[in-house]
């Protein structure tokens, strides 16, 4: 292995480490409050509410939310891991230390992307194993969960990062999850399916990505679905790619690398 090679593969396991260490050493706000949220969703929408609604897309109603609300604690959790640990690194000027540094940016990018999706998987495997105190779940597609729920924390993960970019305060790290990310999310399909929408709704519902990402977490799981799995993926793999580009780009350019 070169020199190069050696370095850049230190900096990754180290830049990895940091960030699992960061969201581990405090659980009690990266991971505590996520379950709890979720529990309450359980409960109140899927047991009190759940029972007025009955089945849906022959399911109960706990069995099919369960997907969707897995995939929003993954989607939240992804995103702010790494806009709240990139921020803080430019708010300390730690990132400038690391910038001017022999490490590619392909490495740090890299780096935190995997501690965002690290948690988001770890935050979304909490929530699973709570929802099976209140419903049964059984994976239909293996696959498809899998690659859905990869690629959904890693173009969350890069979204954060490209918040973190731009963010010049710490206001500035809320404002996307607070009037974007949020009703993305909750009319993104977690708690209904768009078959219950007028076809005009319906249409217009297809424009929201987080539908597609939640809907295909939902065929893997249940293995139903209202959109099409091949076009979703598909989707997925084009925004990772293009968000993967951008991320690069502002890194090398140095934009907004200063808070």
């Amino acid at each position: 292995m070169s020199v190069e090679l050696r370095t850049n593969w230190v900096a990754l396991n180290t830049i990895v480490y940091r960030e699992v260490r960061r969201f581990l050493r405090i659980w009690p706000q990266t991971l505590l409050p996520p379950a709890i949220t979720m529990v309450l969703y359980f409960v109140i929408f899927g047991n009190l509410i759940g029972r007025q609604i009955g089945d849906m897309g022959g399911f109960t109603y706990m069995e099919y939310i369960v997907p969707g609300l897995i995939m929003m604690s993954v989607i939240t959790n992804s995103y702010g891991n790494v806009v709240s640990s990139f921020f803080g690194s430019k708010f300390q000027r730690s990132i400038e230390e690391l910038m001017v540094s022999p490490v590619s940016p392909h490495t740090i990018l890299v780096g935190y992307v995997l501690g965002g999706v690290l948690r988001g998987l770890a935050v979304g495997v909490i929530v699973t194993i709570l929802s099976l105190f209140f419903t049964h779940l059984q994976v239909h597609h293996l696959g498809v969960t899998v690659v859905v729920v990869l690629l959904t924390a890693t173009i969350f993960s890069l979204l954060g990062f490209v918040n973190a970019v731009f963010a010049r305060n710490f206001d500035d790290i809320s404002i996307i999850p607070t009037f974007v990310l949020t009703p993305l999310t909750y009319l993104g399909g977690v708690f209904y399916s768009i078959t219950l929408l007028p076809p005009f709704w319906q249409t217009v519902s297809l424009a929201n990505p987080v539908l597609h990402m939640v809907n295909s977490f939902r065929y893997g799981i249940l293995g139903v679905s209202d959109i099409s799995i091949g076009t979703a993926i598909t989707f997925m793999l084009v925004a990772t790619a293009l968000l993967y580009v951008l991320c690069i780009r502002l890194l090398v350019s140095g934009r907004g690398m200063r808070a």
